[in-house]
C-alpha cells in the first residue's frame, strides 16, 4: 500500500535572534529570509517551501515575538501571533544558550491559545555543553505538552533531518499547496528589497539597522543579454542616519549596493543594474501611512 502524501502549513515562532530564519533557510535550501546577529530582523511572514516524494512542507517564518516599542513592532508582534491560528503545527524555537525566558513563557501561553500540535526545538545545542540541555527539556515539557522535543543546531543541520522526521509525522494527508517547484510565495521585488536591508543590517551598528525600510520602485527585465534594472530607496528617519548610510564618498553605500547586487544577480540567473537612492522619512516607524506605504499594514 502506498504512503500517503501529507502536506501542511508549520509556523516557525520563537523569541528574536533564537534562530528562525537560519532553521527556514537550511531547510528550504537557499537564504529565503535574513540572517543576522542584530534582533528582530524579521518583519513579514515569509513562506518557505519544501517539497519531496513523501509531504510538502511549508514553513512559516515570523517575526520575533517581543514588547514593541513603535507601531512597526506592534505590527511584528500581531504578525507573529496571526501566524500561530491557521497553521498545522507550531515549532516553538528555544535558544540553549539563555534558556527559557519571560517571553518564551508568554510565546507558550500564545501558542497554548491557538490549541495546534507544537513541537519545541532547541536551537544553538553546538554552543551548550551537553549536560545543560536536560534541565531545559524538562522545563519545556513543564510548561507546555509539547508533543515532542527535539535539540538541533539550525546553522549546521544537527538534527535537522530528525526534526524534519517528526514534522512530516504529524502533518495531515493532504495533495500540495503550491507547485512542487516553488519555494517561496514572496515575489522577486519582496526578495529584493530584503536582499538590500540584509546588507544594510551588516554594515550599519546602534539605531540605524532597525530605522532602515527598502522599497523596490521599479524592476525591469531587460532583452537577452541585457543587465535586469533595479531602482530601490533605502528609507531612514534622520538625516544623521542618511550620512552614516551612505558613507565618505559614498563608500559605505557603494559597498552595500555591490553585496545587494551579487545576491539579487544569484536570485535571478543574470546580470543586473542595481540603482540605489537614500531619502529621509522622518519617524517612519510611528506613522501608519508610511507603514501601509512600506508594506506593513
Amino acid at each position: 500500500m502506498a504512503e500517503l502524501f501529507r502536506s501542511g502549513f508549520i509556523a516557525i515562532a520563537g523569541k528574536p535572534n533564537v534562530g528562525k530564519s537560519t532553521l527556514l533557510n537550511f531547510l528550504v535550501g537557499r537564504p529565503l529570509s535574513i540572517v543576522a546577529a542584530k534582533p528582530q530582523t524579521t518583519r513579514h511572514r515569509i513562506l518557505g517551501i519544501v517539497t519531496s516524494d513523501q509531504a510538502q512542507l511549508i514553513f512559516v517564518d515570523t517575526p520575533g515575538f517581543h514588547r514593541p516599542k513603535h507601531l512597526l513592532g506592534q505590527h511584528m508582534v500581531r504578525t507573529a501571533t496571526a501566524a500561530l491560528v491557521d497553521v498545522d503545527l507550531i515549532l516553538m524555537l528555544v535558544d540553549a544558550t539563555s534558556g527559557l525566558r519571560l517571553d518564551d513563557e508568554r510565546l507558550i501561553e500564545q501558542i497554548a491559545l491557538a490549541n495546534h500540535p507544537a513541537l519545541a526545538v532547541i536551537n544553538k545545542i553546538d554552543l551548550v555543553p551537553k549536560p545543560r540541555l536536560l534541565p531545559l527539556i524538562e522545563r519545556c515539557a513543564k510548561l507546555h505538552p509539547f508533543v515532542e522535543i527535539i535539540p538541533i543546531c539550525a546553522r549546521t543541520g544537527e538534527q535537522v533531518d530528525r526534526l524534519r522526521d517528526a514534522i512530516i509525522r504529524r502533518l495531515p494527508s493532504s495533495e500540495w499547496w503550491f507547485e512542487p517547484g516553488q519555494q517561496t510565495d514572496r515575489p522577486l521585488e519582496f526578495l529584493a528589497a530584503e536582499y538590500i536591508r540584509e546588507q544594510v543590517i551588516r554594515a550599519t551598528h546602534e539605531e540605524v539597522p532597525h530605522a532602515v525600510a527598502v522599497v523596490v520602485e521599479e524592476l525591469t527585465p531587460r532583452a537577452q543579454g541585457q543587465a535586469t534594472y533595479l531602482r530601490a530607496t533605502i528609507y531612514i528617519e534622520r538625516p544623521s542616519q542618511k550620512a552614516i548610510l551612505i558613507g565618505r564618498q559614498g563608500s559605505k553605500l557603494k559597498t552595500i549596493g555591490e553585496a545587494s547586487r551579487h545576491r539579487i544577480e544569484t536570485e535571478v540567473g543574470g546580470k543586473v543594474y542595481l540603482d540605489l537612492w537614500v531619502k529621509v522619512a522622518k519617524d517612519w516607524r510611528e506613522d501608519v501611512r508610511m507603514l501601509q506605504r512600506f508594506g506593513y499594514a
